[in-house]
């Protein structure tokens, strides 16, 4: 049913997955002094490099899926990145009650993101 639109689904999903990333990379530098100190506080060495070496994936990775180059590896490295970042800002076995709640469904929602792109590392195979 959906095959005679294959090209546009595809760019559609490149556009949401590497966009949103872009997005949370271009978010986090307004939002640097905050995270760099949420990261200090949750024990992550050099909690400022690994700030902005995350923010240079996130965006790079993520322009790279939105437009279509190298997406298997923008992906895989967005992959590395979720698997790095969820337990560390989503870490809901810390939390109770509306925060617990919270905290699962950004766990969750990575967890999507990560079988969207490991979608898109399949078809680009």
């Amino acid at each position: 049913m959906f095959a005679n639109f294959e090209n546009e689904i595809l760019f559609a999903a490149r556009l949401l997955l590497g966009g949103a990333f872009v997005f949370a990379g271009l978010r986090n530098i307004q939002n640097r002094a905050f995270v760099t100190q949420l990261m200090a506080t949750r024990g992550v060495p050099q909690a400022r490099l690994a700030l902005w070496a995350g923010i240079v994936l996130q965006i790079g990775a993520g322009a790279l899926v939105l437009t279509g180059l190298w997406t298997a590896v923008a992906a895989a490295a967005l992959i590395l990145f979720l698997i790095a970042a969820t337990p560390m800002f989503h870490n809901f076995w810390d939390h109770q009650g509306p925060e617990r709640a919270a905290r699962i469904n950004g766990f969750v929602a990575n967890v999507a993101l990560t079988g969207g792109f490991l979608s898109l590392m399949g078809q680009a195979a």
